[in-house]
């Protein structure tokens, strides 16, 4: 029981920092305890964590010195399994495995006469399976790491599991970037990558986009649908082989390849991680796979999610843990990642999945011995950080964790070490949700910059977050993103140059200026943006589908946008990249959070301070201040350093910046010790830095 677990010391971390989760120390302690019996296990079972999370490299088929190839597989229901394929055209008598007492069946198939291996390179495979009551069922290799679509003329949808041992493996040239001093995410996915409406590439990734994130000023990409799905409309998030990179948009190779490169540009790349489901097909997929629904999944109901109709995994049983753990490592050695967004992370954290649950922030919601909490999937995610603590440690390097969760469960991006789970970072899932209601739901003059500045500031302390306007769920068809709720109405006819600036255009593009700069200043200790919405990409997202005819129309980013001089998205692109080039220069990200001075209602002004810069926003939709007072903490000479109102922006240049340096008075204003007075015209965002610490950036 939790109140008989004893306490670490360094669990006075957690109630130093939020006395509140006092009552609640033995029972986080418990709950670290179950992850670390997992870890003693380990240790005295595979030689330790990291040695288990290898498990990659022995289950699965591998190619030893001489040739040969070991295919070890878990499958404890079967009684007989033989590897079938292209290799021995598919008999079932041939190269029969050996069972073992822990359910593991192994076969190693010898090399040819010429010494060459006995399995060709991308020829098809399966495990070939015998149940109790001798039925007979085929499978696709569960750590397969390579699995493709067959030819339409096949007639069948399933995918077929590939040997993969190409003659030439790609050398990585480059090391892994060192974490930078604040994040800036660029979330992506391949295949919708391209203007044109079709599957795009790992290449014409690699070629095209690369240079538009790393001009951009982002450091770090978050790729999307890397994982083997077979459903492409499932947006990468129904996997059916895990170890296998969809193979839709190229080979392993290929996406190295892109790794490599965006390594090579100083960008760190992160996985978009799916642990907490998985598709429920059979022929392709885990489910069912030895013939029970509880080889890596929970029985019954237990197992099913039936909201996103897939499978549950058994996150208590030591070869899911395998599985899992494992996938993580492949990743990080195989492909050079350097982290994970865990998606579905709320999902994994309850035993009622977050349906139909709401969260008002009661700790004993979470945190209760008796709150509805998966105590195996949180050992598991605390194990998984575990495991990126390990692996920074021993590559020189640094893992980076982000995790998917709208509950907002305390100690979540705590130290394990302090009695949290983990996680480097958590999405702020609650800004984006503000921002469309309030452009879906109220005017301008009904905006509530309290309301705003809350939403923005109210984040765990010492637990960071990732802030975003928007990400790809804002993006999918069914939603809007920022820029077509501001727009749609006239996006198709006046975004030319050549066109009136319109009162709707003209005002889509200042709030989203403003709505950016606000959310990465004051929002999180991260920062996120979804391809394409930093331009103000004009259509929604929507993945070939019967109920739109199978078209890729929707399916793609139309870069060519921001390249046509005549189109005002440049401005939009412009200052997404001002904004990231002024951040890196006068850092705010990951640093202490904001000081809100001012909320004012009726002039519909925000002003705060953070890392020692001075940030002021004028939301009024017709009203510009001359000489508005405003204060600010430390005393000195002030310039602006960013401002939305540049022509270069889209903005009108009512601003004479060269003749805008503004002078701290000794006198107390809004709380600061010190005020200035700025001139601050309607829809406006300003950042203000101290001219000494200009001349040193």
């Amino acid at each position: 029981m939790a109140e008989h677990t004893k306490v670490p010391a360094s669990m006075k971390e957690l109630t130093q920092v939020d006395p509140w989760l006092e009552p609640f120390v033995e029972e986080l302690a418990y709950r670290s305890s179950l992850a670390n019996q997992w870890i003693e296990k380990f240790n005295a079972n595979e030689g330790g964590l990291l040695a288990f999370a290898d498990s990659y490299k022995t289950m699965g088929l591998h190619v030893q010195k001489d040739n040969s190839i070991v295919y070890n597989e878990y499958a404890p229901n079967a009684t007989h399994a033989c590897l079938i394929g292209d290799f021995n055209n598919w008999a079932h008598d041939a190269n029969v495995m050996t069972k073992s007492a822990t359910g593991h069946f192994t076969v190693t198939v010898p090399p040819n006469a010429d010494g060459s291996p006995g399995i060709p390179h991308n020829s098809r495979v399966k495990i070939f399976l015998t149940l109790p009551n001798g039925e007979k069922i085929a499978r696709l290799p569960a750590y397969i790491q390579r699995a493709t679509q067959p030819p339409k003329e096949y007639n069948n949808p399933s995918y077929e599991a590939r040997f993969w041992n190409p003659p030439q493996k790609y050398t990585f040239q480059n090391k892994r970037p060192k974490l930078p001093a604040s994040l800036k995410i660029y979330e992506a996915h391949v295949g919708i990558s391209t203007p044109e409406p079709k599957v795009g590439t790992y290449n014409e990734f690699t070629e095209n986009v690369l240079p538009i994130i790393k001009d951009l000023g982002y450091n770090t990409i978050q790729l999307m649908s890397v994982m083997e799905h077979a459903y492409y409309a499932s947006f990468g998030y129904q996997i059916t082989s895990f170890f296998a990179i969809s193979s839709r948009f190229g080979t392993p190779e290929d996406l190295k390849r892109l790794i490599d490169t965006a390594h090579g540009m100083g960008l760190r790349v992160l996985l978009d991680v799916v642990h907490s489901h998985a598709s429920k097909n059979v022929e392709d997929g885990l489910n069912m796979f030895d013939g029970t629904d509880y080889c890596y999944f929970h029985s019954g109901g237990k197992g099913v999610h039936d909201q996103w109709d897939s499978r549950l995994f058994n996150y208590g049983h030591y070869e899911t843990l395998r599985f899992l753990l494992s996938n993580l490592k492949f990743y990080l050695d195989e492909y050079g990642f350097d982290g994970f967004r865990f998606d579905g992370v709320t999902s994994m954290l309850y035993l009622h999945h977050g349906v139909g649950a709401g969260f008002s922030g009661d700790y004993n919601e979470y945190l209760s011995p008796f709150a509805p909490v998966d105590k195996e999937a949180l050992a598991y995610m605390m194990i998984a950080n575990d495991l990126g603590s390990l692996y920074s440690a021993a590559n020189d390097c640094t893992i980076t964790t982000i995790a998917e969760d709208v509950s907002g469960y305390p100690t979540l991006c705590r130290p394990r070490e302090h009695g949290g789970v983990g996680f480097d970072y958590r999405l702020a899932m609650s800004i984006p949700d503000m921002w469309i209601k309030i452009l879906k739901h109220k005017k301008d003059e009904e905006w509530d910059m309290g309301d705003i500045t809350h939403t923005l500031s109210n984040r765990r302390y010492r637990e960071k977050c990732v802030a975003y306007c928007e990400s790809h769920d804002q993006a999918l068809v069914g939603d809007k993103t920022l820029a077509f709720w501001l727009m749609d109405a006239e996006m198709y006819t006046h975004m030319s140059v050549l066109s009136p600036l319109t009162q709707v255009i003209d005002r889509g593009i200042q709030l989203h200026k403003m709505i950016r700069l606000i959310t990465q200043s004051m929002g999180g200790e991260a920062y996120l943006n979804f391809e394409g919405n930093e331009f103000g990409h004009p259509e929604w997202l929507d993945f070939p589908r019967i109920g739109n005819g199978e078209s890729y129309h929707y399916a793609r980013r139309q870069f060519n946008l921001i390249k046509d001089d005549l189109l005002r998205y440049q401005f939009l692109y412009q200052f997404d990249k001002a904004m990231n080039e002024t951040e890196t220069r006068f850092p705010w990200l990951n640093t202490e959070p904001a000081y809100i001075s001012l909320k004012n209602e009726s002039d519909k002004v925000v002003v705060y301070e953070r890392a020692n810069k001075l940030f002021l926003f004028n939301f009024h939709p017709t009203n510009s201040y001359v000489s508005y007072r405003v204060g600010v903490e430390t005393p000195g000479t002030y310039k602006i350093v960013l401002n939305t109102d540049r022509i270069e922006y889209g903005g009108h240049g009512l601003i004479d910046e060269g003749k805008s340096t503004f002078f701290t008075t000794d006198l107390s204003w809004n709380g600061r010790r010190n005020f200035v007075e700025v001139y601050l015209p309607a829809r406006t965002g300003l950042v203000l830095a101290l001219e000494s610490d200009i001349a040193r950036a």
